[in-house]
Formats: structure tokens, C-alpha cells, sequence
């Protein structure tokens, strides 16, 4: 089969990062749609032999792109058109109809309480949202907690299935010699116990909180790693000096070596004040480190000791990392039940399934 992903930009971001590593096992022939900001994730596709092409689109009003991205994809005799992210979802799944597409599949990813992808979910992006729906025969939703927000917002319960996103175990495993190169590229003092996050700088993030709560219990021999670009960061920067602990907080900005930069840490903490899935704490889970999250839909009825929910709260988040940063260092083996859930390979196969299942002809 000839599948077209569609998605709305290829910067780093973790609907990005899950293409190159679904399609690494996926077993029809793919290629890639940006609408625009092809970005770094586009050159990691290509380098792995995957086509990607880029439509130039310069706002979210440009009309003239639905007949280009139609033409495009009735050009490309593609069985199915995969759509990823808000605006890739309004103008893909549209074209894709009118390219008379015989399958249509979009992915959620980011759906909020308030928010979808850092926009308000207003009456006229969710009208937008819902005709573009319509379109497709499928909506997947990344965790059971997406599909609950879906149905809410008016996407029939029948036309959604639910496939995680996949973590690329490869990717974050623990690995010493890395370890110890990331700690002296860093400026990490021997024998450091090191707190990380690690993900796009937004407020939803509260990275702040989890700043405030940590700055009381980076004695000596503690760090705080911050890795992630966004908006926040200035914010930041000039909150740790405020609180008088800006040697002791080190930010990357962005980076993508995440197996060397989760094997360089100690303890990993996530304070988003919601989550669609939470990608970064199971990566985290698969490098062997404790975790504490106050929110992570994909942990959701799964029994990981090393994971332990948190307060949202100052005072709860700080008197939580204050007894595991106290604990003994852990085991850094993998967690099998993230492996054996959450695996590439089992992932991509099912989506690959969902195709094959929908592009099949009706049974008489």
C-alpha cells in the first residue's frame, strides 16, 4: 500500500518524532507532507531513504493550498492519507476526499481540556475541526484519555480507535558511557544526583512550578537539567537566578541525543498541568530511571513501581522529590511493561492493521 502522512510541520515535537520512528517498521511504502517549517525531523525522514515534501504553506487562511494539496496527493495514486495535527487535519483530510482517497486515518495527539496544540478550543476551531473529521472513517486517539476528550467534543465514539504512541526503546536506553561524556559536556560535578525535564518549554509545562518546588533542595551535590527550547525559557532563566539557584540549573535548549541526556540524569519529573499521552516519562521509564508525573495518560492503569504520581502543588511536588532524591540510586533496566506495551514494532503494526482493515473490501 501507498500511505501519505500529512502533518503540519517537522520541527522537534512529539507528534514529529513519532513519524520517523512508526515508519521505521511499518510495512507499506510511506512518504511524508509537511504544510510547512519542514524543520530537522524532515531531514531524519529522508536520511532514512523516506520521501518528504514540503507545501509552502505561509498562514492558516491560505486557501490556495486545498487545491495544491489535492492535486499533490491524487498525483501520488496513494491508497491511504494519514493526517497529524490540527491544521494538517483540517486541509489534509479535506483533500484527501477530494482526491477520492479510498482511506482515510487521522492521529490525535494533542487535545487538551482547554487547549488543541496551544491554540483555545474555540466554537470555530472545533466546527473546523469536526467537518474535517467527517471526511475520514478514522480518528486515532493516543491514549484512552484522548478518545474521552474526542467523544466530548463531538467525534462519534464508532469512528475512534485508540493506538499509543510508540517509544523507541533504542533510543532511551541506558547507556554509561554516554552518562559520563553528556555529565562532562555539561559542567556535571562527579558524583551529582541529577533531577531532569525534558520537553518543549510551555506554560502548560510549568516548568516555573517545578522550579520552585526543587530550588530548596538543590544543596550541594544536585543539579536541576532543563532540556527543551520554547517560550518559557527566558521566563526561567531569570526565575533560577531569582531564586538564587542559577548555578545549580543547567538548560540545553534544544537537543535531540534524548538516550544520552535521560542516561545522564537521576530522578525524571514531568509537572504538566495536563497531558494527551506523555511521551517523555515512559522514555524515561525505558532509560531505568524513577519517575514522578503529575499527570501521564499512558501510565493510566498500569502498575509501574518505578512511577509515582504527584501533586500538582509546590509543596506536594518538593516533599515527593525530596524522598526520592534522598532514595538509593535504582536499577537502570528497562521497564518490560513499557516494552511490551508501548514497542515500536507492536505499535506500527497496528497501525498498518488499521489499514489493511479499512482499505479491505466489505464483506457480502
Amino acid at each position: 500500500m501507498r500511505v501519505l502522512h500529512v502533518i503540519t510541520g517537522l520541527g522537534v515535537g512529539g507528534a514529529e518524532l513519532q513519524l520517523p520512528t512508526i515508519l521505521s517498521r511499518t510495512r507499506h511504502h510511506a512518504d511524508v507532507l509537511s504544510l510547512y517549517n519542514p524543520g530537522p525531523v524532515a531531514d531524519r525522514l529522508a536520511a532514512a531513504g523516506i520521501g518528504v515534501r514540503d507545501l509552502g504553506m505561509r498562514r492558516n487562511t491560505e486557501l490556495s493550498a486545498l487545491p495544491r494539496l489535492t492535486r499533490l496527493i491524487a498525483a501520488g495514486r496513494y491508497d491511504v492519507v494519514h493526517a497529524h495535527l490540527y491544521r494538517a487535519q483540517v486541509y489534509g483530510r479535506a483533500a484527501a476526499r477530494l482526491a477520492r482517497i479510498p482511506v482515510i486515518v487521522s492521529t490525535e495527539h494533542s487535545i487538551g481540556e482547554t487547549h488543541l496544540e496551544r491554540r483555545r478550543m474555540t466554537a470555530g476551531v472545533r466546527a473546523l475541526y469536526l467537518a474535517s473529521e467527517r471526511c475520514g472513517q478514522v480518528t486515532v486517539a493516543v491514549s484512552e484519555t484522548v478518545r474521552d476528550r474526542l467523544v466530548r467534543w463531538g467525534v462519534p465514539a464508532r469512528r475512534i480507535t485508540v493506538i499509543p504512541n510508540a517509544v523507541d526503546l533504542d533510543r532511551s536506553r541506558y547507556d554509561p558511557v554516554a552518562r559520563t561524556r553528556l555529565r562532562t559536556e555539561l559542567a556535571v560535578p562527579p558524583g551529582t544526583v541529577v533531577l531532569g525535564m525534558l520537553g518543549r518549554l510551555d506554560p502548560v509545562k510549568r516548568v516555573d512550578l517545578a522550579l520552585r518546588a526543587i530550588a530548596p533542595l538543590l544543596t550541594e551535590g544536585r543539579l536541576f537539567l532543563v532540556v527543551g527550547d520554547g517560550p518559557e525559557l527566558a521566563r526561567l532563566r531569570a526565575l533560577a537566578a531569582e531564586l538564587g539557584v542559577a548555578d545549580r540549573v543547567r538548560f540545553t535548549g534544544e537537543r535531540h541525543d534524548v538516550g544520552p541526556l535521560l542516561s545522564a540524569m537521576d530522578v525524571f519529573l514531568t509537572a504538566s498541568e495536563q497531558e494527551t499521552f506523555g511521551l517523555s516519562a515512559l522514555e524515561a521509564l525505558a532509560a531505568g530511571l524513577p519517575v514522578r508525573y503529575t499527570t501521564c495518560p499512558a501510565l493510566v492503569g498500569l502498575d509501574v513501581p518505578q512511577a509515582r504520581p504527584v501533586p500538582g502543588t509546590e509543596e506536594g511536588l518538593r516533599a515527593e522529590l525530596a524522598a526520592v532524591l534522598d532514595a538509593p540510586p535504582t536499577d537502570r533496566r528497562p521497564v518490560e511493561t513499557i516494552a511490551a506495551r508501548y514497542g515500536v514494532a507492536a505499535v506500527a503494526n497496528r497501525i498498518d492493521t488499521l489499514y489493511e482493515r479499512l482499505a479491505a473490501p466489505p464483506r457480502t
